[in-house]
């Protein structure tokens, strides 16, 4: 039996040859950026947890908590658009078909002298 390690070593050669010749490689190894990526669970930075005080929000009892800029506007824009849009829905036109069905069952009851017309219009 002859040795089976030049057999081998020649099998290793041709079966890179033939996947190259059907999908091309890039050899480049360099960066697409010159800075390092950051990464999501990157401690580098100051901790973010607050360790749990037992008190809501982080706040004791009796003590007033500082406000913040973004909470007035948002209080103010939140409320005053409700407020807006609770105006604009009682005061929208009635568009339903049973008032047009309505009005138009008595225009032409009127026309055709059935209904008499109302005095007080």
């Amino acid at each position: 039996m002859p040795p089976l390690a030049p057999l081998r070593a020649s099998l290793r050669t041709l079966k890179p040859s033939t996947k190259t010749a059907s999908t091309p490689r890039i050899t480049s190894t360099r960066a697409f950026s010159a800075t390092t990526t950051t990464r999501a669970a990157d401690h580098a930075h100051e901790d973010h947890y607050d360790p749990p005080s037992g008190w809501l929000f982080g706040v004791k009892p009796g003590e007033k908590p500082e406000k913040e800029g973004w909470e007035n506007a948002f209080v103010y824009g939140f409320f005053g658009s409700l407020a807006l849009g609770v105006v604009g829905y009682a005061f929208k036109p009635d568009t339903s078909i049973q008032t047009w069905a309505l009005e138009e069952a008595r225009r032409r009851l009127e026309v055709e002298g059935i209904l008499k017309e109302p005095e007080d219009k």
